[in-house]
């Protein structure tokens, strides 16, 4: 099993830094976890393409996660020889987001359809609400989910890869809870959103120190880590950036409460494999 960081940016744009979206490649196949903004990009560049991708997981329908949700669509329906429907999996309301993505898409795809003869119908997608327990198992691949704390951003899943004896926690944002631990426990790879909440305190604007309050900090997440006896922290989505100079900071902070190894994300880091 290898996780790669696709993206490891935020809603904040960054020249260096791709919209949140994790890579776990097991037995031989792709599983997507969100789609953020330039995920195919960062895809295209540890070969990757969107007719491939085994299956979309969605942790929850912030936009940061989802911006490019519809070039998964379109990119996978025009560059599939022939139909290809995409399984996603996501939270309650998953169903009427990816409904209104193709409604969005709808004048693309007549354009489309009337221009080439080999496109006779629009993409199809096999959507999948989760709320908590086993997802899929097959081909070596064991995947299962269970609900994560962003309130008021509700529901939200966390997901647990399992093939070939190793485990992959993938939590998106959450504080920590129940269902985080869930996920975690006995993780072989923890990849978890984190903020500095000492640095996010001093921001001027409200709503920048209202993200405090639904994220884990750098500690939580380090706690959540030993709680549950995880190998390898992966600190992701992180809030502020930190430079290349800041991200030893990052890194004692966490090891303050984690004595496995830890990780600062950066597009396209690989862990595992």
């Amino acid at each position: 099993m290898e996780v790669i960081i696709l993206g490891s940016g935020s809603p904040m744009p960054h020249p260096d830094r791709a919209g949140p979206s994790t890579l776990v490649r097991a037995a031989g196949q792709d599983f997507l976890f969100d789609c953020g903004r330039g995920v195919l990009m960062r895809a295209a560049a540890v070969g990757c393409g969107a007719a491939t991708i085994a299956g979309q997981f969605v942790t929850h329908m912030h936009s940061d996660h989802t911006t490019d949700f519809n070039d998964i669509v379109t990119t996978r329906w025009i560059m599939s020889p022939g139909p290809n429907p995409l399984t996603v999996y996501g939270p309650v309301g998953m169903k009427g987001f990816a409904d209104a993505t193709l409604a969005a898409l709808e004048t693309d795809i007549g354009y489309r359809i009337a221009h080439h003869k080999d496109l006779n119908e629009p993409p199809v997608l096999d959507v999948h609400e989760l709320e908590t327990g086993p997802v899929l198992d097959a081909g070596g691949v064991r995947i299962s989910c269970a609900p994560t704390n962003h309130s008021p951003v509700h529901p939200t899943l966390g997901f647990r890869v399992e093939a070939n004896g190793l485990v992959a926690a993938i939590a998106g944002d959450t504080v920590p809870c129940e269902g985080l631990d869930e996920i975690c426990r006995g993780a072989d790879i923890y990849v978890q959103t984190v903020i500095r909440s000492d640095v996010i305190r001093r921001a001027k604007m409200q709503r920048m120190r209202d993200v405090e309050d639904y994220h884990s900090d750098v500690r939580q997440a380090a706690e959540t880590a030993s709680r549950c006896g995880v190998k390898t922290l992966v600190l992701n989505h992180m809030v502020p950036p930190p430079t290349p100079d800041q991200e030893a900071d990052w890194i004692a902070m966490a090891a303050e409460a984690f004595d496995g190894e830890i990780v600062v994300a950066r597009d396209l880091t690989r862990i595992g494999g």
